[in-house]
């Protein structure tokens, strides 16, 4: 298993950037290779996914992201596309927070899940899932950036950029909306 990985960036792209590592470009699909520059250095953790039609390597900027998605893949159902999906429309911290409090309507709302989906998400991983609480904060700044004329999805891309260790609704909601300016 190929658990971390470091060289040049060769190529960002919307969803992967490419790696050069001993002499090979690595494809590596992330939640946010635009925070990646060719030509500089990166190393990122990572996961290794086999499947029937060949392998694919998924990066994250800590282990802990790495470790989060692996324990969104223990859910039956949760493969590394939906997974990295989840990943990419909210923080971790307010996942896992969400997750621990089995906030369903948070899943929902922000990360766009199905009823179904979220609740099997909740059941299954709230007890391995330690972290930040999750108060029902951003639930409330998706509903006032819906109100205010946002779609769900720009609503989540405004959520997904405010800082975590930013608390507070307004806090957050400003944030929110200074990221789409």
């Amino acid at each position: 298993m190929i658990r971390q990985i470091r060289g040049r960036v060769l190529s960002v792209g919307p969803s992967e950037a490419v790696i050069e590592v001993a002499g090979f470009g690595i494809a590596v699909r992330m939640t946010a290779p635009e925070t990646l520059r060719a030509g500089s250095e990166a190393e990122l953790a990572t996961h290794l996914a086999v499947k029937q039609d060949g392998m694919e390597l998924y990066g994250f900027p800590d282990a802990a992201d790495r470790d989060f998605f692996e324990r969104l893949l223990s859910v039956s159902g949760v493969g590394p596309k939906t997974a990295l999906s989840i990943l990419r429309r909210a923080p971790r911290a307010a996942l896992e927070g969400a997750i621990g409090k089995r906030d369903v309507a948070y899943l929902m709302k922000v990360v766009g899940l199905g009823k179904k989906s979220a609740e099997k998400i909740a059941v299954e991983l709230s007890e391995k899932v330690g972290g930040a609480a999750h108060d029902g904060e951003d639930g409330d700044v998706f509903d006032t950036l819906v109100a205010l004329g946002y779609t769900e999805r720009e609503a989540r891309r405004a959520i997904q950029s405010v800082p975590a260790a930013l608390a507070g609704k307004d806090a957050r909601l400003k944030a929110a909306l200074a990221a789409r300016q």
